[in-house]
């Protein structure tokens, strides 16, 4: 890789690996596989660079190869049942400002979880996720709207119509 394209590239895995790690981590609930996939992800950037680094947005080609491989983690995990890990999630959930709805958003649905994780907690819009997870908008719409009900069941309040 000529020396530009390799500053461009670590240009943008500073900016994108943090954020890119904790959206993963959302979704996945275990810091070291969500760095791991993250890495994973940018791994694959790296080798797809001199024909990526010509998007617009290389941080959002790499996003959704995370996300991706994160809901499949996910659905794996989910097959194997539930292991010891429950106490270290339990830690890293209690340092998010709103620990409590972590918990309920980890009893969603893999697609679920990722909707609502990447519309609500990463601030994305309803098309990007679409982009991310594969699916129409209407399928992201549908996602989001069943996991408010499913959290307003599980946290006890109400919920609106409006998806972005």
């Amino acid at each position: 890789m000529r020396a530009e394209a390799s500053a461009e590239f670590d240009w943008w895995f500073r900016a994108a690996y943090p954020r890119i790690v904790r959206t993963v981590f959302l979704i996945v609930h275990d810091r070291g596989r969500a760095e791991e996939i993250g890495q994973d992800a940018f791994l694959e950037l790296y080798r797809r660079w001199s024909t990526l680094q010509g998007y617009e947005r290389p941080d959002a080609w790499v996003r959704r190869v995370a996300v991706q491989r994160a809901v499949k983690h996910v659905r794996r995990e989910r097959m194997r049942g539930e292991r010891e890990r429950l106490v270290a999630v339990e830690e890293e959930l209690s340092h998010l400002p709103d620990p409590d709805v972590a918990r309920a958003v980890r009893t969603l649905s893999p697609m679920q979880r990722a909707a609502v994780v990447l519309h609500y907690w990463a601030d994305e819009p309803v098309a990007d996720i679409a982009a991310d997870l594969g699916v129409s908008e209407s399928t992201v719409k549908q996602h989001l709207f069943r996991a408010r009900q499913r959290l307003a069941v599980l946290l006890r309040e109400e919920v609106g119509d409006h998806v972005g």
